[in-house]
């Protein structure tokens, strides 16, 4: 059993293979966060929680003389605005009487088999024996308002789920201004707090501090999980290293607005609360509707960052990512923005098609331009009809010359943006999100449709699904490129705008779902400005995500390394790009952008046309070696060897299959000296006395493990080395 219940002690258990989660109904129907980390028998931990007579710490009236109880300290597992605790809060409400507390206690439970689902929004799925739910019911008396949090427990995967249904159970209607995912509370702050930053092409930076007293944030205001910030936190001893230390990844499956949010408090103690942003939130509950929050994930580890990782990514690609790219290998493309930007025709791409063949490249992919008056980025969007003009004849026809030289065909869409100067616009001005009497605010010279509206959505899926009906395409990149501003829907009453940017959301989830459930053999690539929306919550839909904009070989090191924290190598979409590099004018070596490229996806995003022969054959040796690891790359155990931020002036990292019986290592000399010290890199992973063959040589697996290997001197800058092991 993952999910125990103590009738005696009112305890909850929920346990995984490593680890475990307690809480406890206390007096008065108060729900108390007990312990959450290394797995242990069933117990009642409720002792470690003092109970002392604290000044300005009030108490529930129910206490009369008791002092020693008080909601201002005690660790709870959903924490109320409003009533007594003044710390970071989950739940905030104005009543019908204009007061904003809320005061919930516990009601029942509710033990089920399976993991559950939440409706309309993406979460972790599993199979009935992998999973097991339960539901915390608790209730507001005052109010009626009732409260029910969900906890899946998947055993084997070491994951635990939280998400929180909020009910308004009165007879008045109740607008709703905060709902977290989750709450997590811990006895002490000895934590470092880590978050992933960034801006556009330079997505997921890794920075890591101490916890202090007070609050400390990351947010997305965008609309979407954003290039800013990752909707993804780990807190952490300070001593945590990749291989040892307790550690706490939470991630947010959801791609709008979010916070996540630490407070250290008067007693030291931590809070941490993840969930949608509150900022722009609000939501009319009537009498007898409900909001359900979106789904948060926790994986504990005590053995530091490297199975944290592991952990995640197993997650994803067990129980989020779905459909048959989840476990199919995947083509290697050809993308031909920066080989042509806007600038083609019919003739160009199929000649780009035809020398992509010829490397063994297996699919072409239309970036943006091949529809409506779309020769730049100023007009077009919204208009999602074929450019036959430009094409030199229908997108049918060009699939099935592409088709016809053995090569699959991919298209580019962004079906959430409309340009001003467009016949979508002319037609539907008010789909476009405007604040009525702005002038608005355009990004990219774009506006946001209104995914909040229905019909909004089903007016540009009929276009887009129509296009598909009629042409073979097995691969669409789903773009997004700008943030979400002038929050205001025409259909919505004024007071409830609040609710757009979540309605917004449900509506791209209905979109995305109907999408991969009609053509479950295309492959979706997700995009925003390349990493803006890289998050759990469109992992569920499309099973890559273009990683970023910055293709740069050596700007990608940072990128690979802090996105893999959380999310698995077969989510990013990497590919070779063009030396000098068009966003940084870098050169960088051919087999180093290979090397980059295959901690990801693979694909090439440049002019063929401009390689020489030797480069070609270059190409055409790491496509097929790509392809003969494509398993150990994207199933396999990653391991960060060395990080961008260090001191070491190599970034290596490997990927060790499940039996062990295979490793690829790869490493990247970022920093050049005139008469250099060695670089030793340790592996890790393998089996310490098992023998490795690499390359004409022999070494025992603890040779490679704790003696390490040492690296060539290099011969150019950004050097590259791949080096295959398999076990003998």
């Amino acid at each position: 059993m993952a999910v125990l219940f103590n009738q005696e002690t009112q305890v909850f258990m929920l346990q995984t293979q490593h680890c475990a989660y307690q809480m406890k109904v206390a007096e008065y129907g108060v729900l108390l966060h007990l312990y959450y980390g290394q797995r242990i028998d069933d117990c009642d931990l409720s002792y470690l929680i003092q109970r002392t007579d604290r000044g300005f710490c009030g108490n529930p009236y129910e206490m009369q003389q008791d002092r020693t109880f008080s909601l201002d300290y005690f660790p709870q597992e959903y924490s109320c605005f409003g009533i007594g605790d003044y710390r970071t809060d989950c739940v905030k409400v104005i009543n019908s009487d204009g007061s904003c507390a809320v005061d919930y206690r516990y009601d029942s439970y509710e033990i089920k088999k399976g993991k559950y689902r939440l409706e309309g929004l993406p979460s972790l799925f599993a199979e009935e024996e992998e999973g097991e739910t339960l539901i915390i019911r608790m209730k507001d008396i005052h109010t009626h308002m009732m409260l029910e949090l969900y906890y899946g427990v998947l055993e084997n995967a070491d994951v635990i789920t939280r998400a929180a249904r909020i009910i308004n159970g009165g007879k008045a209607e109740v607008v709703l201004k905060r709902a977290m995912s989750m709450c997590l509370d811990f006895p002490h702050d000895h934590m470092d707090w880590i978050h992933f930053y960034g801006k556009h092409t330079m997505e997921r930076e890794v920075e890591r501090s101490r916890l202090i007293h007070g609050r400390q944030s990351i947010c997305s205001e965008r609309g979407t999980s954003s290039h800013q910030h990752n909707p993804f936190v780990i807190l952490c001893d300070p001593m945590c290293s990749e291989d040892a230390g307790d550690c706490y990844g939470v991630g947010l499956i959801y791609s709008g607005s979010f916070l996540a949010e630490a407070e250290v408090d008067q007693f030291h103690q931590t809070r941490l609360v993840v969930g949608t942003s509150p900022d722009q939130f609000s939501w009319m509950l009537k009498p007898g509707e409900g909001f359900m929050t979106p789904e948060a994930v926790m994986i504990y580890s005590g053995e530091g960052f490297t199975s944290l990782s592991h952990r995640f990514h197993y997650m994803a690609r067990k129980h989020l990512i779905r459909g048959e790219w989840a476990k199919k290998r995947r083509p290697i493309l050809i993308n031909n923005w920066e080989a042509t930007y806007f600038n083609f025709n019919g003739e160009k791409l199929i000649r780009i098609a035809e020398e992509a063949k010829e490397l063994g490249i297996e699919m072409l992919v239309l970036d943006d331009g091949w529809f409506g008056k779309r020769d730049s980025d100023y007009s077009g969007l919204g208009d999602w009809t074929v450019n036959e003009k430009k094409l030199g004849g229908t997108l049918k026809a060009l699939a099935e010359k592409i088709n016809s030289l053995g090569m699959k065909f991919g298209l580019w869409v962004e079906p959430e943006m409309i340009s001003e100067d467009s016949n979508l616009y002319r037609s539907h001005p008010d789909w476009a999100m405007r604040i009525p009497g702005r002038p608005g605010n355009v990004a990219r010279s774009q506006f946001v449709l209104d995914f909040s509206r229905p019909e909004v959505v089903d007016g540009i899926q009929d276009m887009i699904f129509k296009i598909l009906d009629e042409v073979h395409i097995e691969y669409i990149k789903w773009d997004f490129n700008r943030s979400i501003s002038n929050y205001f829907s025409a259909t919505l009453p004024i007071n409830r705008q609040g609710e757009i940017g979540y309605r917004y959301m449900l509506g791209l989830y209905r979109f995305l779902e109907n999408l991969i459930t009609r053509y479950p053999y295309i492959l979706l690539e997700g995009c925003s400005g390349g990493g803006g929306r890289f998050d759990f919550g469109m992992l569920h839909y499309s099973p890559q995500i273009w990683c970023s904009d910055d293709t740069d070989a050596v700007e990608r090191l940072k990128i690979h390394y802090g996105t893999t924290f959380g999310y698995p190598v077969s989510s990013i979409g990497a590919h070779v790009s063009a030396s000098p590099n068009h966003q940084t004018g870098r050169h960088t070596p051919l087999e180093t952008r290979g090397t980059v490229a295959m901690t990801g996806t693979f694909g090439y995003e440049l002019d063929l046309g401009t390689l020489s022969a030797e480069e070609k054959e270059i190409v055409k040796r790491q496509i097929e070696e790509y392809k003969a690891h494509y398993d150990l790359i994207n199933n396999g155990s990653f391991y960060r060897l060395s990080s961008p931020y260090g001191e070491c002036r190599a970034v290596a990292w490997a990927f060790v299959s499940p039996d062990k019986e295979e490793c690829l290592f790869c490493a990247v000399m970022t920093k050049l000296q005139s008469n250099p010290d060695g670089v030793v890199i340790k592996l890790k992973g393998l089996e310490p006395k098992r023998r490795y063959q690499v390359e004409d040589k022999v070494y025992t697996g603890e040779m490679l493990m704790y003696g390490g290997i040492l690296l060539p001197l290099p011969k150019e800058e950004y050097q590259a080395w791949r080096y295959y092991m398999r076990a003998i």
